[in-house]
């Protein structure tokens, strides 16, 4: 043997050892993971979590102060001020309030002149004002037409916005990437190009545009053990998966929130939750095609994605990574105003 290559190597192996050792300890979870049973035993239905990132999701989701409810007697809020769209039959008193309240939960830093000429509040020369009338109509629609989804917690303004003009969870159909440089093989659909959206997994990045903004089915299993009976295709089996990483990214959860693992498909032996799942699915895509395409033309370009597309919604934009925005706390309770009934001509829900 080289003299001082068995000295060498054991060096060698001492500091890859010392390395390994680093990089398994700094990857675990610290406080260690909790897990709260979900179903029965044997069936690994059981809903994961970290204490730790409990408690920065708790400071996340505080809810602001409310100014005080102020009477609806007195003069209309439709008859004192020109223009008023939407809100003209609250009094002067719970319109002003409620303006005050959009802004600290939309524009803290613009104030009224984010959306409104403060020369002339009565005129729509800022397309934030169309479309903050619109997303009033939107915020009306869902409190009164999908309680299927919301039940009585309903929604405001600060359940997406908090505190930014535009919520940090929006989305635009994307841009097929060119894997390839050119040629037959130029496109895809999205494989191997992690992003945030689908927590950093390589599937489909954008499951988003056929699933919830169009009305491509989210399914993978066949109904019947014959071949030839399942029409649904590879591709369409990895945008439902991308899909459910998103669902459970964006609310925190595992697959066992809404399925049983002995057979996720099944509908009779799901959680309670899957059924509430499915109305938010058909609520997203009612608001992204009735509410947010519409205002195409409104929007600059600046506020456009790479196709000309809205920012649209998805689940991360209500939920923000927990199972229930703001912990299920209630904010449209003190604010009766959104609660509806909606002003804009809608169709209705889907039945399960």
């Amino acid at each position: 043997m080289i003299p001082g290559l068995g000295q060498a190597l054991a060096g060698v192996a001492v500091v890859a050892a010392a390395l390994l050792t680093v990089t398994v300890v700094t990857t675990f979870d610290r406080p260690a993971p909790e897990t709260v049973q979900r179903g029965f035993r044997g069936v690994a239905m059981g809903l994961v979590y970290n204490p730790r990132e409990v408690q920065t999701y708790l400071a996340a989701n505080k809810i602001p102060a409310s100014l005080p409810q102020l009477p609806a007697a007195g003069p209309k809020a439709g008859v004192v001020y020109k223009n008023v769209q939407v809100l003209g039959n609250l009094s002067v008193g719970q319109f002003t309030r409620l303006m005050a309240s959009i802004t600290t939960w939309v524009a803290p830093q613009g104030g009224c002149a984010y959306c409104h000429n403060t020369a002339n509040m009565a005129e729509d020369s800022k397309y934030t004002k169309v479309v903050a009338r619109r997303m009033i109509q939107m915020v009306q629609h869902v409190n009164a037409d999908y309680k299927s989804h919301v039940q009585e917690t309903g929604v405001t303004c600060y359940t997406c916005h908090r505190g930014n003009p535009v919520p940090a969870n929006v989305w635009f159909t994307d841009p097929l990437p060119n894997r390839f440089g050119g040629g037959v093989a130029a496109t895809s659909t999205g494989e191997g190009h992690p992003t945030a959206a689908i927590n950093n997994s390589a599937l489909p990045y954008d499951p988003f545009t056929p699933m919830l903004e169009n009305a491509a089915d989210i399914r993978v299993q066949g109904e019947q053990a014959l071949p030839g009976t399942n029409r649904h295709s590879i591709q369409q089996t990895e945008w439902t998966y991308a899909l459910m990483v998103h669902f459970s990214q964006s609310l925190g959860v595992n697959c066992t929130y809404c399925h049983n693992s002995r057979s996720f498909g099944d509908w009779s032996q799901s959680t309670p939750q899957r059924v509430t799942a499915w109305y938010g699915i058909d609520m997203v895509r009612n608001l992204n095609d009735q509410y947010l395409n519409s205002l195409g033309g409104v929007f600059p370009p600046a506020r456009l994605g790479p196709h000309g597309d809205v920012a649209k919604v998805n689940c991360a934009t209500c939920h923000n990574g927990v199972y229930k925005p703001l912990f299920g706390v209630s904010m449209v309770k003190t604010f009766p105003e959104l609660q509806g009934p909606t002003t804009l001509a809608t169709a209705a829900p889907a039945k399960p």
